[in-house]
C-alpha cells in the first residue's frame, strides 16, 4: 500500500516521527511524507495560491528523507497527487497532531484538514492525534511532552493501516482518531460531540492609536453527553469518529424547495 505521511505541526515533530516509524513495520507499507516546515496548526483547509511554495528534503538520520514545504497541510497532501513523490498515494495517514481534535474543533484543525483533502481527492485518510495532557479536552500540549506518549496511537493507526482492507471506511470518508492521555482501556467507534469555547478579547499592549488583543485561549468545555468523542477520551478510551465532505443539508432542500426563490429575482415592492 503506497501511503503519504503528513502533519501540520511540521516536519520535525514528534507526533509525525513516531507514526513514521511505526508505518515503516507495516508490512507492503510504501511511505512517502510531506510536511510543513514548521508548526501550522490551526490552519484548517487554508492553501496557498498567491505565491510560488518552497520544497526542501529532508533526511530522516535512518537512510529514509521526506519533503518540507513552506505551505499547509492541504498543500503537502495536493503536493503528493501532483507529482512530487514517485506514487499516487493510496492511503492518507495525518498526524500524530500534538494535542486533541475533538468535536467543534476539527473545523479549524490543520490535521483533520490534510485527511479531507484526501476525500476530495477520492483518497481514504485517517487523522490521528494525541490528547496532551489528561483531563484536558483541548489542544494544549505541555512542555514537558515526550515522545513515548505517541506511541499507543501509533501502534493503533498502524495496525489500522495494516488491516484498513476490514476496516469499514465507506467511500468518501475519513477516519479522525483521538487518543487519550495515560493508559488506554478501549477503543469506541463514536460521534463528534460539541465544544464549548470560552473566548474573550483581552487587551495585550496599545501604542500609537492601534491596540493588540487576545482574543483566545482560555480552555474550552464541551457537553457532556454519551457516545461523543469528548465521552470516549474522557473514559480513557480511543475515540474513531468517521467524518465526510458532504455539508448539504438535506432537510434545508425540502424546504427551499417550497419557497419561491424566482420571486427574489423581481424587484422589492419599495423599489416599485
Amino acid at each position: 500500500m503506497k501511503v503519504l505521511l503528513t502533519n501540520d505541526d511540521g516536519i520535525h515533530a514528534d507526533g509525525l516521527r513516531v507514526m513514521r516509524e511505526a508505518l515503516l513495520e507495516v508490512p507492503g507499507v510504501e511511505l512517502a511524507v510531506i510536511a510543513p516546515d514548521s508548526n501550522r496548526s490551526a490552519t484548517a483547509r487554508s492553501i496557498t495560491t498567491r505565491q510560488p511554495l518552497w520544497v526542501e528534503e529532508v533526511d530522516f538520520g535512518d537512510g529514509g528523507s521526506g519533503f518540507a514545504t513552506d505551505g499547509t497541510p492541504v498543500d503537502c497532501v495536493r503536493f503528493a497527487a501532483l507529482g512530487l513523490v514517485e506514487f499516487a498515494p493510496e492511503l492518507i495517514v495525518s498526524g500524530i497532531n500534538h494535542g486533541a481534535n475533538l468535536g467543534d474543533d476539527i473545523t479549524y484543525s490543520g490535521t483533520v484538514a490534510a485527511a479531507l483533502e484526501g476525500v476530495v481527492l477520492g483518497i481514504p485518510a485517517i487523522a490521528a492525534s494525541q490528547q496532551a495532557f489528561a483531563g484536558r479536552l483541548d489542544s494544549w500540549v505541555p512542555r514537558d511532552w515526550r515522545r513515548e506518549d505517541f506511541q499507543q496511537v501509533a501502534s493503533f493507526v498502524a495496525r489500522m493501516v495494516e488491516e484498513l482492507a476490514d476496516v469499514p471506511m465507506p467511500e468518501g470518508t475519513l477516519l479522525n482518531v483521538n487518543c487519550p492521555a495515560g493508559d488506554v482501556k478501549g477503543a469506541r467507534a463514536c460521534r463528534l460531540g460539541k465544544r464549548v469555547y470560552r473566548d474573550r478579547m483581552k487587551l495585550h499592549t496599545e501604542e500609537e492609536g492601534r491596540r493588540r488583543y487576545w482574543i483566545y485561549g482560555e480552555q474550552p468545555g464541551y457537553h457532556e453527553e454519551e457516545g461523543t468523542d469528548f465521552a470516549a477520551v474522557a473514559d480513557c478510551c480511543i475515540a474513531v469518529t468517521p467524518l465526510h465532505f458532504d455539508l448539504t443539508d438535506q432537510a434545508g432542500i425540502e424546504s427551499l424547495e417550497g419557497f419561491d426563490l424566482h420571486r427574489l429575482l423581481a424587484p422589492a415592492a419599495r423599489e416599485v
